[in-house]
């Protein structure tokens, strides 16, 4: 493999452009040796590792199973919807095909509005994964759950209020919305193939569709990745999701239930971003105790 291009770091990993000896091009993330990550999942390990050593062999462990994750997650959606190709997995990197990216247009976002229905509609055994879940590298749990309130409520949002170091009113006021979630939830759905981390970010443009790169995939409720798509922005947003609902129209009462999909990442983002975020999260809780 020759590296063609250094295109910076990500949660202290090196990223990379590469040609393969056969001439197609890859992407890489590559954890360097002696690289320490800052991220939450190092620096409050149940081990109160403190020394730089210590911090690397973390960063390496954490490393190991983010791509491992990452490379098992792509693969699944790859069943339904368009991802990179996952070229190779190891402790050090996760090499994937490049995606040649193209400005969105309309018809691409109604392309791919039919593309994510159906992704959702190959469906999961359970809600959640048999692999480890990360989001960042911040670690989550993808132990099945018997409905969908209940996984959204202990895998996903419980823990980061406990990682996000919230004033007490606003945990009891997370902690209200939670007991309300079976009650708000809608109609109960068989679990979905979804992203989990689906922001505009994760969404590029190729091919006359969108390719889903960066997955947080799981068994889990389809209003998840379209509230995340809301919660960010993406192009032609309203295109996406007309699409969306022509092929797999949504249940009634979709759009009021937004802020319950959206608490989760943005627990996410005051977890790793701090206070800023704050304001937008209980903007969403207020929202889910008025439904």
């Amino acid at each position: 493999m020759r590296w063609t291009d250094e295109l910076g770091t990500s949660h202290g990993r090196r990223l990379r452009r590469g040609v393969l000896g056969d001439g197609r091009e890859v992407f890489a993330k590559i954890q360097e040796p002696g690289q320490a990550l800052t991220s939450e999942a190092a620096l409050t390990s149940e081990a109160a590792l403190t020394s730089e050593a210590a911090l690397t062999s973390e960063a390496a462990l954490t490393s190991q199973l983010v791509f491992a994750s990452e490379a098992a997650g792509l693969r699944w959606l790859g069943e339904a919807i368009t991802v990179p190709e996952v070229i190779e997995v190891a402790e050090d990197r996760l090499v994937l095909s490049w995606v040649r990216q193209e400005p969105p247009t309309a018809v691409a976002a109604e392309r791919f509005g039919r593309d994510l229905a159906r992704l959702h509609q190959a469906g999961a055994p359970a809600f959640g994964a048999p692999w480890p879940g990360f989001i960042a590298d911040l670690p989550m749990s993808n132990a099945p759950a018997e409905d969908w309130p209940a996984f959204y409520a202990s895998r996903r949002v419980l823990p980061f209020v406990r990682r996000a170091r919230l004033p007490t009113r606003d945990v009891q006021l997370i902690e209200r919305a939670v007991d309300r979630f079976g009650e708000v939830a809608g109609e109960p759905e068989p679990p979905a193939r979804i992203h989990g981390d689906l922001w505009g970010g994760n969404l590029l443009w190729s091919c006359g569709t969108g390719v889903l790169v960066d997955p947080a995939a799981h068994g889990g409720h389809r209003e998840t990745d379209l509230a995340m798509l809301a919660l960010f922005g993406a192009p032609y947003l309203d295109r996406i999701l007309g699409a969306y609902h022509e092929e797999a129209p949504l249940a009634d009462g979709w759009r009021e239930r937004v802020p319950l999909h959206q608490l989760h990442p943005l627990l996410v983002h005051v977890v790793l971003f701090g206070e800023g975020y704050r304001d937008g999260l209980m903007a969403a809780v207020t929202r889910v105790l008025e439904l």
